[in-house]
């Protein structure tokens, strides 16, 4: 059973939350991207939340930005650093001793749990990705990689000043193809249902600047828009390595993000489990709830 609540933080920032399973279990905390919410997490949080399963406490924040959170309207309040001020502090309050057991995130979360796997190793056991770039190959590849950087392109669209209304527009018409481009619809995986529309517009309806706010504030970004491959930084492992043991579901259908983001990640991760899944796509979580599962179970029942 899926619960839902307001975490209020100390610094001032509320996130809307879910979660499955009772406090005082050790915390496995879940993190979602663009343009997502904390309910594409529902299955795994109520699978985990199972003592078959490992009997965790499963929460799941929207980030700051998105559903009911706090979405502040500066640019520069959805810098990194603020964004895992988040997620540590509401470790603080769900996790035992403020501890997270398994972090778990996609995409732009998993920006931040990458950032928070550097800077909080000590508070945090484990580490799972989906489909997200590390930052120091996501880098490396917008400098240097023009598949990369033109399946990147649609980050400046979304750093435009009026992307949120364009995006808004004629019942969210420019947001569809980000799933549907992917086979999404009844005519591919078929799990973008009327029903599950419904749960995205109603993250979206709460509106649209805080996740718009995510590309405007970072700089990786590709090449174009008036940002050159020179100004796009390159980050050493002394800079964002994560030394935890880490394992990385990569859906090889991504046409966003691309497998070369893999190359060379082990030189950031030293403890790196890399589980490739053939024929999905970004929405794996969407695809195969099943096998992310298995592969997280496997992953947290070995470390």
């Amino acid at each position: 059973m899926i619960e839902t609540f307001s975490a209020h933080l100390p610094h001032g920032i509320t996130l809307s939350c879910r979660a499955a399973g009772p406090r005082g279990r050790p915390l496995m905390l879940f993190l979602h991207g663009f343009p997502e919410g904390a309910f594409i997490w529902d299955a795994l949080m109520q699978h985990f939340a199972q003592p078959e399963h490992g009997g965790f406490r499963c929460v799941a924040p929207n980030l700051r930005g998105f559903e009911r959170s706090s979405a502040p309207t500066e640019v520069a309040a959805y810098k990194p650093a603020l964004m895992v001020q988040d997620v540590m502090a509401l470790a603080g309050q769900e996790g035992v001793a403020g501890r997270i057991d398994t972090l778990v995130a996609h995409d732009w979360g998993g920006a931040f749990a990458w950032s928070a796997a550097h800077a909080h190793a000590d508070r945090i056991d484990r580490l799972v990705i989906i489909n997200s770039p590390h930052p120091g190959t996501f880098a490396r590849e917008l400098k240097n990689n023009p598949a990369q950087q033109k399946a990147s392109a649609y980050m400046h669209f979304l750093a435009r000043p009026d992307a949120e209304a364009l995006l808004a527009a004629d019942d969210y018409r420019r947001m569809w193809p980000f799933f549907t481009t992917m086979r999404a619809g009844p005519e591919g995986f078929g799990w973008l249902t009327e029903a599950v529309r419904q749960q995205y517009r109603g993250v979206w309806d709460q509106g649209l600047t805080g996740a718009c706010n995510l590309y405007r504030v970072t700089p990786l970004k590709p090449p174009g828009a008036g940002l050159t491959a020179d100004a796009i930084p390159e980050l050493t492992p002394e800079q964002v390595g994560v030394q935890i043991p880490t394992l990385v579901l990569w859906a090889l259908d991504d046409t966003a993000l691309l497998p070369g983001l893999l190359e060379g990640l082990e030189r950031y991760v030293p403890q790196l489990t890399v589980k490739p899944m053939p024929g999905a796509t970004h929405w794996v979580v969407h695809e195969q709830p099943e096998a992310v599962a298995g592969h997280i179970g496997a992953f947290v029942a070995s470390k």
